[in-house]
Formats: structure tokens, sequence, C-alpha cells
């Protein structure tokens, strides 16, 4: 029997090994596809070249490299931040309620 958290970590990897064909490293139109089907919430964020640009930049990923599982890690870490943060900004907040953004 697993943990919520160990099958949400192993939902991340299975994931990213779906959207990559099972290869190590995924290309932007990959990328692009598993947003929008699993964060449809932030899925706008890379509809355009611009805004895909500036996402594949904070995830420390350089023009023309496929993307890692290690850069995949970096967007979450920061969603889940941003995520966390926002739970504790709120007034009166007694459980976290967290919302994917």
């Amino acid at each position: 029997m697993y943990s919520d958290l160990e099958l949400a970590i192993n939902t991340l990897v299975t994931e990213f090994h779906n959207a990559a064909d099972d290869a190590p490293t995924m290309t932007s139109t990959q990328f692009q596809t598993m947003i929008s089907k699993q964060l449809p919430g932030f899925s706008k964020t890379v509809e355009t070249e611009e805004g895909l640009g500036q996402v594949l930049a904070q995830m420390g990923v350089q023009g023309g490299q496929s993307i890692s599982f290690e850069n995949f890690w970096t967007l979450i870490n920061q969603q889940a931040v941003q995520m966390f943060t926002s739970s504790h900004t709120e007034k009166n907040a007694t459980n976290c309620g967290c919302l994917l953004q």
C-alpha cells in the first residue's frame, strides 16, 4: 500500500514518461501537449512561443534543448511553492484548500 505522496510522485514520473514516449527527455511540443492535458490551468502560459520560451527558461532549458525530468521537476517545484505560499496568505485559513493554479 502506497501513501498519497508516493502515488503523487509516481504520477509525475509516469506522466513524464508517457509524454516523452518513454525517452529520458521530451521535446517542447511533447511538453506543451503534456501541460495542456495534465495542467490545463497552467497551459495558457505555454500556448504562445513567448510564453513557452519564458517557462522553459525558468526551468533551465536552453533554446533547442530537450526537456529532462529535472527540468520538469523545477516547474513542479515552482508551482508547488506558489500553491503553498498562497494557501498561507489567505486570512483565517484553517485547512490548506490547495488548488492548482
